[in-house]
């Protein structure tokens, strides 16, 4: 396996966690037509919201990670549970603003899985004030970032691609 990306701000030491088998490590190659794959589920999609405009054109895909892959601002891990790609966990500048998100595949949902790996994640990514952005009817991802330390912060509204419509979310805020 080639390493995509192996350098960035974060420092990152692999370890094997036997306590709950999340770790984190960087994004290879091969983690792409998984991520792929898992990025075409509709209620992922539904849920997420602020998704992709087409998420069954593999070339935008493409396109798109070939940017986040070579983009030094963006720091993104591949979340591996048992062994096996379950995810990413990421974060950009958006706005003049740090941000964090995550995805999951639908097998992985409801285990902790997201927390645990935005909680190694957060031990590594230094910087605060760290943003995320949640549609409203997410529960799962509010959760996720107020397991993490996140809070409500503000609301705004946004277009929904996966909805095909505005829809409101939720601002949170880690200081």
């Amino acid at each position: 396996m080639n390493s995509i990306r192996g350098e960035g701000p974060i420092m990152y030491v692999e370890k094997k966690d036997t306590s709950n088998d999340v770790v984190l490590r960087h994004v290879v190659r091969e983690d792409l037509p998984i991520f792929f794959r898992q990025q075409m589920d509709p209620d992922a999609n539904w849920m997420a919201a602020f998704t992709r405009r087409d998420p069954a054109d593999e070339s935008a895909f493409n396109e798109h990670w070939a940017k986040i892959l070579n983009d030094p601002a963006i720091i993104i891990m591949t979340i591996l549970y048992q062994a096996r790609v379950a995810g990413y966990v990421l974060s950009f500048v958006m706005f003049g603003e740090r941000e964090v998100g995550y995805w999951l595949g639908r097998d992985y949902w409801g285990k902790g899985i997201a927390t645990r790996a935005l909680v190694e994640f957060l031990t590594h990514l230094k910087e605060r004030p760290l943003f995320a952005h949640t549609a409203k009817d997410n529960k799962a991802s509010i959760r996720v970032l107020q397991k993490c330390g996140f809070s409500i912060s503000g609301e705004g509204k946004g277009f929904a691609r996966a909805r095909g419509e505005e829809i409101e979310e939720y601002i949170f805020t880690l200081t």
